[in-house]
């Protein structure tokens, strides 16, 4: 019998308190394909039904067998938000930027936040949709809602190019763009709280080293993560895809309970550098192992990553959309197996 109910374990776990065996879940997206064709709730009509985005992330709990709910199913709410054009995608494909409103220094410094986002019509289906999941499930399972982050929001705003180039000739100019998303951010979280969110996790890849200078990142990206991790109104799990080692002790220093973290950052040497400042979650492939891996190498995997200091077990980044029920099950029953042998 469990000492702990899955979102009593889930919270101790981010707060560094003692569990009887480390949660498993996805801290990030979880439908899948087959998921869709079991509940009838498919992408991309999901991603704006609060009804049909509430069954298919209820699924990955009560079909897969992971510890919490999470939604959305894609990155765009935020940016669709703000006036960023997307292509709706595919039953397996993401949602794609088609078009962003910042082309120019000049568009970039009149850019004003709509005033009512509560109102605006991506987030309503946000907090209609957790309701509806709280309605559904037992309230001893976590919830946990994604969005983009600072760095993320000013990416999308002024597109890759400029994002590039004002990095090194307008630092100012993205510094101010990324103030604005942390305000967004922190008002878009506090309103899932109080729909009775559990968890935020933030979705800020392109702060990380593979696409913005470490020095860089804690001259502008740091102070943004103190400041939201200051303003919002519960826990906090900050997920940056790519080899995040140069910047773990900055990212330890965030305020972020939770820190998820992609394959490529090793997660024995992550644990030595956060030293318990954070939770570490992760980190086990979606696309070369949970996709693609029989049971056996999957749970092998898993068990490693509890080993080497996972404090929530977790795939590094949004599971693929192909990937089999079954390798999600062997997945979860890892964390099982690790603490029977």
């Amino acid at each position: 019998m469990s000492v702990f109910t899955a979102k009593e374990r889930f919270i101790r776990s981010l707060e560094r308190k003692d569990v009887d065996k480390v949660p498993v879940c996805s801290v990030t997206q979880t439908g899948v394909v087959e998921l869709m064709e079991l509940t009838g709730a498919k992408w991309p009509q999901v991603h704006y039904d609060p009804e049909a985005m509430a069954t298919l992330a209820i699924a990955g709990h009560e079909i897969a067998g992971l510890e919490a709910v999470r939604y959305p199913f894609c990155t765009t709410v935020i940016a669709e938000t703000l006036g960023c054009v997307f292509d709706e995608g595919s039953i397996d494909t993401q949602p794609y930027q088609l078009d962003f409103p910042c082309k120019d220094k000049e568009d970039a410094l009149n850019f004003q936040v709509p005033a009512d986002l509560a109102g605006s019509k991506r987030i309503k289906i946000m907090l209609e949709t957790a309701g509806i999941i709280k309605d559904r499930i037992q309230d001893d399972v976590p919830l946990i809602a994604g969005m983009i982050g600072p760095a993320s929001i000013a990416f999308y705003l002024c597109g890759a190019k400029n994002y590039l180039r004002w990095c090194i000739t307008e630092p100012e100019l993205l510094k101010d763009l990324m103030k604005l998303g942390t305000e967004v951010c922190i008002e878009y979280s506090n309103m899932l709280f109080e729909k009775g969110v559990d968890a935020v996790v933030i979705i800020d890849s392109e702060a990380g080293p593979d696409l913005f200078p470490p020095p860089l990142f804690r001259e502008l990206v740091l102070p943004e993560y103190n400041k939201l991790n200051a303003g919002i109104k519960g826990h906090s799990i900050l997920h940056i895809c790519g080899d995040a080692t140069d910047i773990l002790d900055d990212m330890a220093d965030s305020g972020f309970e939770g820190l998820s973290v992609e394959e490529r950052t090793e997660l024995s040497y992550a644990n030595s550098v956060v030293a318990g400042r954070a939770c570490l979650i992760g980190n086990v492939s979606p696309a070369a192992t949970l996709l693609c891996k029989p049971a056996d190498q999957i749970k092998k995997e898993a068990k490693q990553c509890i080993e080497d200091g996972a404090g929530i077990l977790a795939p590094g980044c949004g599971i693929a959309p192909r990937t089999p029920v079954e390798n999600i099950k062997a997945f979860v029953a890892s964390r099982d197996e690790y603490y029977q042998e």
